[in-house]
């Protein structure tokens, strides 16, 4: 394992356009949301109020990439970040993910559809929520099987020759799909699972192979890295209190035991040079590449406050990034 030993400039590059180091994800903002049995898949209650003034305080702080789905929340997060950015758009980078169905009016996740012919569709209805003429980042959310997934790379070349978007990706945790989209000639990220808790070297290796940005989704652990503890449990239709098994964290709304006693065992690292554990675990992710570039997420002004500040600390020194490491082995 090596860390980044660049220079840090807190900006990162994602195809032909330079964003900050930082993200934002947006799956928090857009509120509850369920499968057709009725399990949240969403984070609990919002305040769209303060979700928009959470998106201007981190832009006003140099995060300048903000990643959503048309599935959050049915169609609200977006409508939320075209809200926050409204009269800003020209100073961000939009991305989004399409291939659910779901129920605006229910708030239903009911099946999905990862076909060529379904991929404009998606798009102009993201635009409209957005607020927005293009999208500089459109990705496949699905798991389709790599024949399937194929024929969307033709797809989104066609979009891209229209300037409806700038580039595309797969997200996804396996190499061998995310390579489908990294491969075509405006495939420029990936966005997979990346943590302290969960490194992923085979991916990062294929995004040096294809010259593609890492876009880090679960950087925080679904906020095991963050604030999350045993005496602050979730509730309500938060996802974590029902998590479905890929959602390994957390089991009725607290962290297990087992994963909370390896942020025990790096918490000290993480947390030097005056860090916050949320923004030692963002700087681990920087060291690991330079080209990696996580996307936490926020409910509340005071969350996007704490993940900009990571920025002005940078990425982990070389022999800390040795040292969790060994500890975690």
């Amino acid at each position: 394992m090596t860390a980044q030993t660049n220079t840090w400039t807190g900006r990162r590059q994602l195809g032909d356009v330079e964003v900050s180091a930082l993200g934002l994800g947006c799956w928090a903002i857009g509120g509850p949301f369920s499968d057709t049995e009725g399990l949240p898949l969403g984070w609990g209650e919002v305040d769209d109020d303060e979700s928009v003034r959470a998106v201007r305080r981190a832009l006003d702080a140099g995060v300048t990439f903000f990643d959503t789905a048309d599935v959050y929340g049915a169609g609200h997060s977006e409508e939320v970040l075209g809200r926050a950015l409204a009269g800003r758009r020209d100073e961000v980078v939009i991305a989004t993910k399409w291939g659910n169905l779901f129920d605006p009016d229910t708030k239903v996740l009911h099946g999905n559809d990862a076909s060529p012919a379904y991929v404009r569709r998606a798009l102009e209805a993201s635009l409209r929520r957005l607020r927005t003429d293009h999208v500089d980042l459109y990705q496949l959310h699905p798991q389709p099987s790599i024949e399937a997934a194929a024929p969307l790379v033709e797809a989104c070349e066609k979009l891209v020759e229209e300037g409806l978007i700038r580039g595309y990706g797969w997200s996804v945790d396996d190499p061998e799909r995310a390579a489908v989209f990294a491969a075509g000639a405006h495939g420029v990220a990936v966005q997979h699972e990346l943590s302290v808790l969960h490194d992923d070297p085979e991916m990062l290796a294929m995004c040096d192979r294809y010259d593609i940005a890492s876009v880090n989704r679960t950087p925080l652990a679904m906020g095991l890295l963050g604030r999350r503890t045993g005496g602050r449990p979730a509730a309500g239709a938060d996802i974590r209190t029902a998590a479905p098994e890929w959602l390994r964290f957390f089991h009725d709304g607290v962290p297990t035991p087992e994963w909370a006693a390896r942020v025990d065992a790096v918490r000290d690292i993480l947390t030097s040079d005056g860090r916050t554990l949320a923004q030692g675990a963002l700087a681990w992710i920087w060291a690991r590449s330079p080209r990696t570039i996580p996307i936490p997420g926020f409910r509340n002004v005071a969350q996007a406050e704490e993940n900009a500040g990571a920025i002005e600390h940078g990425p982990l020194r070389a022999e800390q990034l040795t040292e969790i490491a060994t500890v975690l082995a």
